[in-house]
């Protein structure tokens, strides 16, 4: 039995790896370029984990995000988060209305636009900590409480916030408690000249071509727990438990991390590197992940949970900076 479940196993990890083939070619018809971000969003997608994604104006983080709904046979909400954003905008709240055979008053609870699968909070450092938490309980619980009513969130249910990192006024960040919400900090950075000469050459003609759906919910759900299954040896879990004790300045040897690093990443990211790991293997065709695995996540897992001490940001270093000599140093 466990032989036939294992065997069944194997052949969704190969549907897998062609559907994310496909998927890629989907999100490819307006997206040119940005591989690496499209392979982590579906990696966070494949593990039930929430992304931020970090860049410039203009970058097309929103397109991408809208491009896989499309792909996705999933409903999708945009939320464009605004200072006088209010919890109840997104939640949504309760309505009095009249019963016309009774004549009686009651309250009806009116869905807000956190009720779908995948969620677009564009701008989330916009918006004052009071709204922004409203979003994060949903991340958290996939749940909304309004008054003495509590509604769960359908499933599959997905988080893809953006962040705009030159704007600094009139912005509330997002404090690190509530960054570690989110599996990934997804950086998205500016295209190739190549890439560039390709955008404008499509987005400036008539050209348009209709995305098609490739998952539906219910093979979204099927997918996650799959990776839930996937089996992960004991080196590998060490090597990502090794790598995220490696970031606290309490616990290491390193004496950069000590000098750099005031706070390091806490088990949230151990966790994140090893589902991480799975996915990436699963997208891949292979039933099990490896060392390479882990690398491959490492810099979006860790990048928004360790936190740059003062001589840090006077010498100029970066997470990118301090994650790089890591891999480096934490050997198998």
């Amino acid at each position: 039995m466990a032989e036939h479940k294992n065997q069944d196993d194997v052949q969704a990890i190969e549907k897998l790896n062609q559907s994310a083939e496909i998927l890629r070619k989907e999100i490819g018809k307006a997206i040119i370029g940005q591989v690496d971000v499209v392979n982590q969003i579906l990696i966070a997608l494949l593990s039930y984990g929430h992304c931020l994604l970090v860049g410039v104006p203009g970058l097309a983080k929103t397109m991408m995000i809208s491009t896989l709904a499309k792909a996705l046979d999933l409903n999708f909400s945009r939320i464009q988060f605004t200072p006088d954003l209010m919890p109840s905008d997104i939640t949504g709240s309760d309505v009095l209305e009249e019963d016309r055979t009774t004549g009686k008053r009651v309250f009806k609870f009116i869905k807000g636009p956190v009720f779908a699968n995948i969620i677009l909070a564009d701008e989330i450092n916009r918006t004052p900590p009071k709204t922004q938490a409203a979003l994060l309980q949903a991340m958290q619980e996939h749940e909304v409480t309004v008054g003495e009513e509590t509604f769960k969130l359908e499933e599959p249910f997905f988080v893809l916030a953006t962040q705009n990192p030159i704007e600094q006024e009139g912005t509330y960040p997002l404090p690190e408690a509530q960054l570690d919400r989110f599996m990934f900090n997804i950086f998205i950075d500016y295209p190739s000249e190549e890439e560039e000469n390709e955008i404008v050459k499509y987005t400036t003609s008539a050209y348009e071509d209709k995305v098609h759906k490739v998952l539906t919910g219910e093979e979204i759900i099927a997918l996650q727990r799959l990776i839930r299954r996937v089996p992960v040896s004991d080196y590998v879990i060490s090597y990502a438990v090794k790598l995220v004790k490696a970031t606290r300045p309490s616990l290491t040897g390193l004496d950069y991390i000590k000098q750099w690093i005031r706070w390091g990443a806490g088990p949230r990211a151990s966790q994140y590197l090893i589902l991480g790991a799975k996915a990436w293997a699963a997208l891949n065709g292979r039933f099990s992940p490896g060392i390479e695995d882990i690398r491959k996540v490492v810099y979006p897992v860790l990048r928004h949970r360790i936190i740059p001490s003062f001589h840090a940001d006077a010498e100029g270093i970066t997470t990118e900076e301090v994650i790089r000599r890591l891999l480096e140093d934490i050997k198998e």
